[in-house]
């Protein structure tokens, strides 16, 4: 039986940079992820071990876990198991105390307080002192990492943020339901009006030259309207391969939830009030 670890859903960059940070502070971590994950940031994603077998982050490997017994051999070698497990059945197996809802769904996924001692969710989908114990904040701005402990982060307001003034020009959208398929990599310089993927014979070029900091993986069915790429106009190469500012923030709030809350006899964390004198 593994005891004592923390049950993250979802391995794509945020959930990577939140297992990342409680890693560094000395928790185990295990990933449950869907059969075919659409991860964009593949080069800073844990989940990107259920297509690989395994892959490494800033140092730290996942491992595909392929059935539960193999999840302790892999912590005791000091990695991450990575197992599909949709609904996270897994707390129902393993002794975890803390279970972290990183899907980003922007909606109810099934969370539930009663799935381990401390449940966390990240942005909007779920109410804390509700569904969960705790939500994180996602959007960036003054409250980016805040720990809720009743009521909601922020709605999802559909826009991306803003990097040298471009928003939604970043953003590689399907321009119909399909199959990936990649010119480009993640890393590449690119032009503006350059192609990037097709998405069955339908080009997807960039708005804007920059790198490519992002795409789905190449063969992936997609629906229309799906975001399946990133352009990073700032054009450092670097950015591609490392944990971004937003998930290190997030990360920070999550680990303040679990040493905080995880002890009946610690201090509530304190609420601001947020409303306008």
């Amino acid at each position: 039986m593994v005891t004592d670890v923390v049950i993250i859903r979802g391995g794509g960059d945020i959930g990577t940079g939140v297992a990342y940070r409680l890693l560094r502070s000395g928790f185990k971590v295990v990933i449950t992820e869907i059969e075919r994950p659409l991860v964009i940031r593949r080069t800073v994603a844990f989940a990107q071990a259920v297509h690989e077998g395994q892959t490494t982050v800033e140092g730290i490997t996942a491992i595909k876990a392929r059935e539960t017994k193999e999840i302790g051999a892999i912590l005791n070698e000091g990695h991450v198991p990575v197992i599909v497990d949709p609904a996270c059945s897994l707390a129902r197996e393993i002794n975890s105390e803390v279970v972290v809802d990183a899907t980003l769904a922007k909606r109810t996924t099934g969370m539930s307080r009663d799935m381990a001692p401390l449940t966390i969710a990240l942005g909007p989908g779920c109410e804390a002192g509700k569904d969960v114990h705790a939500v994180i904040e996602t959007n960036r701005g003054h409250n980016l990492g805040r720990v809720i402990l009743k009521g909601c982060a922020e709605p999802n307001t559909g826009i991306p943020e803003a990097v040298l003034g471009y928003g939604e020009e970043r953003v590689l959208r399907a321009p119909c339901d399909g199959t990936m398929r990649n010119v480009l990599a993640i890393g590449d310089k690119v032009k503006r009006d350059a192609t990037v993927c097709y998405v069955n014979d339908a080009e997807v070029k960039a708005a804007l030259s920059g790198v490519v900091r992002g795409l789905i993986l190449d063969g992936m069915t997609v629906k229309k309207g799906l975001k399946i790429g990133d352009i990073d106009p700032r054009g450092r190469e670097e950015y591609c391969y490392t944990i971004s500012d937003k998930a290190r923030a997030i990360g920070g709030g999550v680990l303040e939830a679990i040493l905080s809350m995880r002890d009946r006899h610690t201090v509530p964390i304190h609420q601001p009030d947020t409303k306008k004198n």
